[in-house]
């Protein structure tokens, strides 16, 4: 078994374990490796605009919002946003999609969606981009896609 599919097969275990509605749950570093294994896998960033201009993104990553700022109101047209981006990108039903946010929790209802539109290869970036925050509600680097020291701009 090679190294991409020995990831996968963990990140498969973690749904089972945890009853997750998608394909598996991925490290930062582990959804990295996966997307430098797999040409066809694509990341797929649910935070802001705004998140993406004042904290980072990661290259390459397609953005579709989850939630809009200011306020965090709901994008009722996630799903038929997604299935556009990835039907203009001919992405398939099997591709590897793995989502991302800040903390994982955005993400985790994205793959949700995703998977229930058919896409049997949906996984959620445990930890997000941001990480964890500390006990007083701060992001200082617990962990994460950047506390991981994977590829990021501004």
């Amino acid at each position: 078994m090679n190294k991409h599919a020995e990831i996968i097969a963990i990140a498969q275990k973690r749904a089972a374990e945890k009853n997750l509605p998608y394909a598996g749950a991925l490290t930062p570093q582990e959804a990295f490796e996966v997307l430098q294994d797999n040409s066809q896998a694509l990341l797929v960033d649910v935070r802001t605009k705004a998140e993406l201009e004042l904290v980072g993104r990661v290259p390459g990553a397609l953005n579709v919002e989850w939630a809009f700022y200011p306020g965090m109101v709901a994008n009722e047209n996630f799903a038929e946003q997604l299935t556009a981006e990835l039907n203009n990108r001919n992405i398939s039903k099997d591709s590897v999609l793995i989502f991302l946010c800040r903390t994982g929790g955005r993400s985790h209802n994205a793959a949700a969606v995703a998977a229930s539109l058919g896409y049997a290869q949906a996984y959620n970036t445990l930890e997000g981009f941001e990480g964890e925050a500390n006990p007083d509600k701060q992001r200082t680097m617990i962990n994460g896609w950047k506390h991981a020291g994977l590829p990021w701009t501004n």
